[in-house]
């Protein structure tokens, strides 16, 4: 019996970052090859025209998830609170365009910057813990006034020393305590950071509202060491209903490939890695 979900692949897959030029023809080719949703990465939300994204939803009748992007500049755990400030701007600007599209919520790894990776003594982690807490309720409030919530992301230990497995999102979860907050997981993390995917999937249960993939070693989904039946039995478990969203990263923007450390190409063409990748995930759930 299939699985009920949804899938979607980010638009890291072929720009960064995301801008108006690229809405008509990404919608245009994801709607093509098969996808029911597209996941947005706002890198600059002043680079995107929220109602181009409109028309094109309804044109080619794609869900949008939207996703954040957290750089120094917007790092919540930083001790500069201007630098808190820049980062609920930007916030807010996503949760802005999250209402125009119907998106019902945030996505991504808003407690910290990406690539804070450093060993740090218990107690100023404790503090950075604390502050994260703190801050991410007030985003939870904001999100609660317009009707949304936050999907919080777990990174791998390379790209992040505070929040790296299920159960340290749980945790983040709960001391936030917040209705608003909920979680995202993403298989390629997991790979590198949970030694059982299935339980780990269980372990985010109720509050897992978005769930990307791509292979272990970010490549096409079906071409790797990933456990794909672990991944199945928990979503099945939790009762899974939402967006499987491909995420991976083209290698031809610098900037992102030094980001993400990825140096080559994982398909003969990014559109090939889409294409294959969709059509492993439909046998998969199917």
């Amino acid at each position: 019996m299939a699985i009920p979900v949804k899938f979607g692949i980010s638009t890291w897959i072929w720009t960064s970052p995301f801008q108006t030029a690229d809405i008509r023809a990404l919608f245009e080719k994801t709607a093509a090859m098969g996808f029911e949703a597209i996941e947005i990465a706002i890198e600059d939300p002043a680079l995107i025209d929220p109602i181009a994204v409109q028309s094109a939803m309804q044109e080619f009748n794609l869900q949008v998830i939207t996703c954040g992007a957290f750089g120094p500049s917007r790092d919540l755990t930083n001790e500069d609170t201007a630098v808190h400030d820049n980062c609920f701007r930007y916030i807010e600007n996503c949760f802005d365009f999250c209402l125009a599209w119907n998106a019902g919520f945030l996505a991504g790894p808003m407690y910290s910057a990406v690539g804070k990776a450093r060993m740090v003594p218990p107690e100023q982690r404790k503090q950075e813990w604390q502050l994260a807490v703190k801050n991410l309720r007030t985003v939870c409030g904001m999100a609660a006034s317009k009707n949304l919530q936050i999907a919080l992301e777990p990174l791998n230990r390379f790209e992040s020393d505070l929040v790296n497995t299920a159960a340290d999102v749980v945790q983040l979860v709960n001391d936030i305590n917040h209705p608003a907050a909920k979680i995202m997981l993403d298989g390629f993390h997991m790979n590198i950071e949970e030694p059982d995917m299935e339980s780990a999937i269980i372990t985010a249960g109720k509050h897992l509202v978005h769930f990307q993939i791509s292979e272990n070693y970010r490549g096409i989904p079906g071409t790797g060491q990933t456990n794909w039946k672990a991944i199945r039995n928990g979503l099945e478990t939790i009762g899974y209903s939402g967006v499987v969203s491909i995420e991976s990263f083209t290698p031809k923007n610098q900037e992102l490939a030094g980001a993400v450390c990825i140096w080559r190409p994982f398909a003969e063409s990014q559109d090939t890695f889409a294409r294959a990748g969709l059509a492993f995930l439909q046998q998969w759930a199917g």
